[in-house]
């Protein structure tokens, strides 16, 4: 196929959601029709000591929850799809937040029972600032659930979106009995089956046809009748457009466990979700690049260490913005300056992997080895071309990491170095500090748990965590380098002064009051929230 073909049938999304409203069950619905799964582990089967295919790390496979973001690439009727599996717990977000560079879509799974909550609010945020369209998938529907036309208030007075229902339920809760689509005017009957089967859609005439009035009592089909009528009313029709631009969003409805309207969504979403996009560069002349451009670009948004416990490797996963990717391709490295070979490179399916030969825009690759590479990196085959793509976050939890068996010294040091360059923490050193603790930083204190469950398990180091004071970092200005400047510094009491991985100075702070009293005491120093891009 010419590069304009295998562009047009890329579709690279990520699934959001707030903990708990059924995205990693989801996902696993959607593999199952790429056929990239034979059967489905439902997250509710952990019990019986089956994972989902999506979830890799041990520790996730315990704790019940995604803490790691994960690449699943299949095809489904033609198209070949990108699907980034992302953490739902917040104190992961700032790996979502990185995913979100990569993506072009997303869908947001929102609990049908519980509507928009605190972490859909926030990712979707992010969502908005990039100008990303949006899918909706209302899940649980087989469950108690808030009114339909709530639901899509909530979306447009929450989070400001416009709302589009592409089907609606007839029924709901424990009288679910399908979907009704608005567009083909089609009745998908639910089935409460094992494994949640459902018969083919079939065809009928309006709201008042016998099929549907000979499933519902009067009640709940006035209502049916009555809710579908307002829709109708409101007299808005759909506009791509308007999706495209991340102004409104089509909203599906469904039961993800029992595997019913997933096929409604997946259909839907490649139907109407935008094929790969251009992305602004900031080397050469800045120019705009499109998929079409002739020159390999990509840019590296996600650093994974030992994603197979049989190697000690560590993958790269870069997200192809134009040209073509060719194994053993030579391509220049944007921080390093330096030629690179791309020898190793691989298509995932969670801890799974295959050789890839060639790639194109909207393709998710892993590049195997290389530690010269680094978030954010651009990897391109020409010059000029550079991409500034991944938000910068300041820590909010700190603590201190104890080696807790001086034997092990070796494997603790080769395993902490390791999972830094993942970037998910950051380790930061006290200045005047007599003992060298590393001082580890980050979004949410689950991210060291992590830590210390993957420096055990994975390089058999333990490991004992102390909380530090800190609850605020903000970092220096950069000409302020030499010791006495620092040392005249004034601090409040328990702010320290530290350097982070970058060699820049930084202010701890045990409050937000701190941070704004320490303005106060040096008002010629400005302090940043962010640190020097």
């Amino acid at each position: 196929m010419d590069s304009a073909t295998e562009i047009k049938r890329r579709r690279t999304f990520a699934i959001i959601s707030h903990p708990d409203a059924g995205k990693t069950t989801l996902t696993e619905k959607l593999l199952l029709y790429g056929g990239a799964v034979q059967l489905a582990g439902s997250v509710t089967a952990r019990k019986n000591q089956r994972a989902t295919t999506s979830d890799w790390m041990e520790l996730e496979r315990k704790r019940g929850i995604s803490v790691s973001s994960t690449v699943l690439q299949f095809e489904y009727r033609g198209y070949n799809i990108n699907l980034l599996d992302t953490p739902g717990h917040k104190d992961f977000s700032e790996d979502t937040y990185r995913v979100l560079t990569a993506v072009d879509s997303v869908v947001m799974v929102i609990d049908s029972a519980k509507g928009i909550e605190p972490q859909t609010r926030k990712l979707f945020e992010v969502c908005r600032q990039r100008g990303v369209p949006i899918f909706t998938f209302m899940n649980k529907c087989d469950r108690p659930m808030k009114d339909p036309l709530e639901l899509l208030d909530e979306l447009e007075s929450v989070l400001g979106i416009g709302a589009f229902p592409v089907n609606w339920p007839v029924g709901r809760g424990f009288d679910f009995k399908g979907i009704f689509d608005r567009q083909s005017r089609q009745v998908s009957l639910f089935e409460k089956t094992q494994g949640g089967q459902y018969r083919a859609p079939e065809k009928v005439g309006g709201v008042d046809d016998p099929l549907i009035r000979e499933l519902l009592d009067d009640e709940t089909y006035g209502q049916f009748a009555e809710e579908l009528e307002m829709l109708d009313m409101a007299g808005e029709s759909f506009d791509h457009a308007e999706v495209l631009a991340g102004k409104t969003t089509p909203v599906y409805f469904g039961s993800g466990v029992n595997n019913f309207g997933v096929q409604h969504l997946l259909d839907g979403f490649l139907k109407y979700a935008p094929e790969p996009k251009g992305r602004q560069s900031v080397g050469g002349e800045g120019e705009f690049i499109e998929p079409e451009h002739p020159t390999f670009s990509g840019f590296v948004f996600k650093i994974q260490a030992n994603m197979d416990p049989r190697h000690r490797d560590r993958i790269a996963f870069i997200r192809v913005c134009s040209g073509k990717f060719e194994r053993d391709m030579t391509v220049n490295h944007s921080r390093s300056e330096k030629k690179v070979r791309l020898s190793s490179s691989q298509k995932l399916f969670g801890n799974d992997r295959e050789t890839v030969d060639e790639a194109w825009p909207g393709d998710i690759l892993g590049i195997v080895g290389h530690s010269e590479f680094g978030i954010g990196d651009t990897l391109t085959s020409g010059d000029g071309i550079e991409y500034n793509e991944i938000p910068r976050f300041a820590p909010e939890a700190f603590s201190y990491l104890h080696n807790a068996d001086t034997s092990k010294f070796k494997q603790f040091r080769k395993g902490l170095e390791q999972l830094l360059q993942e970037g998910v923490i950051q380790v930061m050193e006290l200045r005047n500090s007599t003992v060298k603790v590393p001082l580890l930083a980050a979004v949410g204190p689950l991210q060291f748990e992590v830590v210390q469950y993957r420096l055990e398990s994975e390089y058999t180091a333990l490991s004992r965590l102390e909380t530090a004071p800190f609850e605020t970092v903000r970092w220096l200005p950069v000409d302020i380098r030499d010791e006495a400047t620092l040392d005249a510094l004034s601090l409040p009491t328990g702010a320290r002064l530290a350097t982070d991985m970058d060699g820049h100075h930084v202010a701890l702070f045990t409050s937000g009051w701190s941070a704004d009293y320490f303005n106060e005491l040096n008002p010629k120093v400005p302090l940043s929230p962010l640190p020097p891009s």
